[in-house]
């Protein structure tokens, strides 16, 4: 049962940033691939904003908050 529970989940954009260090869900979509064509925008906005070495997974799962700050 794991398996089909895990596929009712939502898909997200997951953004991990180190200036500032933190994590960034833009969410939720139906699907991998709506995420992913989503996903530039996103980087685009963070990039304006100053944040540097961008990383971005796409991932199946439910965040508690959208932001995360990390202590550096």
């Amino acid at each position: 049962m794991p398996f089909f529970k895990k596929q009712s989940l939502p898909w997200w954009v997951v953004i991990q940033t180190a200036k500032p260090r933190c994590t960034y869900y833009f969410g939720p979509f139906e699907s991998a691939e709506e995420a992913k064509h989503n996903q530039t925008g996103y980087v685009e906005d963070l990039v304006e904003e100053g944040a540097q070495e961008i990383s971005v997974e796409i991932q199946q799962c439910q965040p508690q908050v959208l932001t995360i700050e990390e202590d550096e």
